[in-house]
């Protein structure tokens, strides 16, 4: 084919020739910065420093307490007193009878004693709730504090 200096046909229907972009590496003060950007980098380290600077001594101080002492070994069980209560609603007081009028007369001598004894309560399986709640509510009249309740795991098992 010749090279002649006429645009062909399907060129000229086309339009003008766009010229090719050409990469031109800018010159001056317009030229890329090579080096990496560390603003960024010192924003962090400074927060992470201040940060550090706050947290540490919180995590570090202490706070002086003075906690008490344990109490020497006791090797002598504190006094106790058992009151047991039968399914038909009898009273019996550290294994002897113990007349229903006779029972406040008991907790409140237990509740004067300065020894601060125990009261194991102990009521059989068949006793009437409304009997052991009427008990519970003299045992609580008289200001008893120290109050257990004996072989509970019979009652758990029961059901």
């Amino acid at each position: 084919m010749a090279v002649s200096g006429k645009i062909p046909a399907h060129a000229a229907a086309s339009g003008p020739r766009s010229p090719r972009i050409r990469f031109v590496p800018p010159k001056g003060d317009f030229a890329p910065i090579v080096a990496i950007n560390t603003t960024p980098l010192v924003d962090v380290m400074l927060v992470l420093l201040i940060m550090f600077i706050i947290i540490i001594p919180a995590a570090t101080h202490k706070v002086p307490l003075d906690l008490p002492q344990p109490a020497p070994a006791v090797t002598v069980p504190p006094p106790s007193h058992r009151l047991d209560i039968a399914a038909n609603g009898a009273l019996a007081w550290n294994g002897a009878a113990l007349p229903e009028a006779g029972l406040p007369a008991r907790l409140a001598a237990m509740a004067a004693d300065p020894a601060r004894p125990e009261l194991h309560l102990n009521a059989a399986a068949e006793t009437r709730y409304e009997r052991v709640d009427t008990i519970l509510a003299q045992i609580l009249g008289a200001g008893i504090t120290r109050l257990g309740f004996v072989d509970n795991a019979r009652f758990r098992n029961a059901f």
